[in-house]
């Protein structure tokens, strides 16, 4: 009995450090649970932390702006709806974004009613020795999550450094877990 309790304890010290997820609606038509406290990220923060042609439809960050959490629309649209074929061409496309790519796990899994090609990776980009303040490589940690419907590709990204990936790798998944797209 008494080392049954010794082994809850972790547990239980795991659960309290996790933060509490709440339902949030990203889209008229996207909901997902999202940390308390997680605040909208402003444009300039997403285009200072994330370089792209097109601004996200969603995307929320923690107070230290640390872990973030983002919901885009692919330029790739999949007709067909062929997963594995997506799932080869999204794989090529994450390890051209990086210098260094190691595949956590991958594959297709269903959440609400609907199959996602998700990919669990730690990334490396190298530093350029010759700009001051950008020297060192940047170590990350990616959960993503691509849903092809006939009209779009919805790409659902969780990143934190890979410094802090044990402290948000669970929260990141469970928010994955969590989508609803109607």
């Amino acid at each position: 009995m008494i080392s049954r309790f010794f082994l809850l304890i972790p547990l239980l010290l795991l659960s309290l450090d996790q933060p509490k997820l709440v339902k949030t609606k990203l889209t008229d038509d996207i909901t997902a649970s999202i940390p308390k406290g997680w605040v909208p990220m402003t444009d300039l923060d997403f285009t200072e932390r994330y370089p792209s042609v097109r601004a996200p439809l969603a995307a929320y960050t923690n107070d230290e702006r640390s872990a973030d959490f983002s919901v885009n629309i692919s330029a790739t649209q999949w007709p067909d709806a062929d997963l594995v074929i997506a799932q080869k061409f999204f794989k090529a496309s994450i390890m051209n974004m990086f210098d260094k790519v190691q595949f956590i796990s991958e594959g297709i899994r269903e959440v609400g009613g609907k199959k996602y090609v998700y990919f669990e990776f730690e990334s490396r980009v190298h530093g350029n020795r010759n700009q001051e303040g950008n020297a060192d490589p940047v170590l990350g940690y990616t959960h993503q999550q691509y849903l092809i419907t006939p009209k779009r590709t919805l790409v659902f990204t969780f990143n934190c450094p890979r410094r802090i990936r044990n402290q948000w790798e669970s929260t990141g998944l469970a928010i994955m877990k969590s989508l609803k797209v109607n």
